[in-house]
């Protein structure tokens, strides 16, 4: 009788901003790991997600979106996404059905010179309509074809899928594929465990998904937020939280009048961790000014956007 050998893998998920990177990444993973939101720049973090059987282990990447850096943060974040091609085994390169093909030429070039399978997917195609017109170049299947061409041309040895993962269209055809496209390996990681990020990361991400989608203009990305106290018992978790904004108005801003805006986050927040972690959670929520946090690496070390 032949025994099936355990197979493992590095999967790592890149390309540019806002194009459902994260969605896929909770889809595959079946937990939701990464915050997911509307807003370009969300994640911020190279996040790992685990997915555990006998014979498998995939080890999941998400990484933030590929961007040209205009300050140290965003340095930062480009490290993490090409650090993520250097020690993928599969590489998930992921576009959508509105994204010019051509933008971060860069990065792109560097995916074009890799030997590793490299899986092209085209997200979002329940958004493609027919044109009123009759013809058939108006024809969702046309456009789709079109936008599967044009990635051939940019990457010809890659592998292109289209996808939903909002809806999860091809996502289980996209998981075999990996399965099958893994390298024969033991785990890499214990196999009830579902991330390499500590419980503190979860809840500062939580809460600053809570200040993406209540917050507008340049207030989500002038945000940190880092957990001082989580201290939890069999029955419950007491957390204090702090947001750091880079300037008083921020800090105005963030509370609200009679804290209003700042209750919200909390009140919101707290519903969200107490089903990620299926406990009553006691949360206090502090905001405090640290000027120029996003470009000082000093800072940034400390709130761990350190690639290496």
């Amino acid at each position: 009788m032949v025994e099936n050998k355990h197979k493992a893998g590095f999967v790592n998920i890149v390309g540019n901003p806002n194009v459902g990177k994260s969605t896929l990444m909770n889809q595959l993973v079946g937990e939701r790991i990464s915050i997911a939101t509307f807003k370009a720049q969300t994640t911020r973090h190279r996040i790992m997600g685990i997915v555990n059987t006998p014979e498998m282990q995939i080890v999941f990447s998400d990484t933030p979106g590929v961007l040209k850096p205009n300050y140290k943060l965003q340095e930062s974040m480009l490290a993490f996404s090409e650090s993520a091609l250097q020690d993928a085994d599969v590489l998930l390169y992921v576009t959508d059905v509105v994204e010019n093909p051509e933008k971060n030429m860069d990065f792109l070039e560097k995916v074009q010179q890799m030997t590793i399978p490299v899986l092209l997917l085209i997200n979002k195609i329940d958004s493609l309509t027919p044109d009123s017109s009759p013809s058939r170049e108006g024809s969702s299947q046309s456009k789709l074809t079109a936008i599967v061409e044009k990635w051939h041309t940019l990457l010809p040895n890659a592998e292109i899928l289209p996808i939903s993962a909002k809806n999860k269209f091809g996502v289980d055809l996209l998981l075999k594929r990996i399965q099958e496209l893994l390298p024969e390996s033991p785990a890499f990681f214990d196999k009830d465990q579902l991330t390499d990020k500590p419980a503190r990361f979860f809840v500062s991400e939580i809460i600053r998904e809570k200040i993406l989608l209540y917050y507008d203009k340049e207030i989500p990305y002038a945000v940190e937020v880092r957990v001082e106290r989580f201290k939890e018992d069999d029955k419950h978790i007491h957390i204090n939280a702090v947001i750091y904004v880079e300037r008083d108005s921020q800090k105005g801003i963030i509370i609200g009048h009679q804290g209003v805006a700042l209750k919200k986050v909390s009140t919101e927040a707290r519903k969200s961790l107490e089903k990620f972690f299926g406990k009553p959670i006691y949360l206090e929520i502090f905001v405090k000014v640290d000027k120029d946090w996003r470009s000082s690496q000093r800072e940034l070390d400390a709130f761990g956007y350190n690639p290496e």
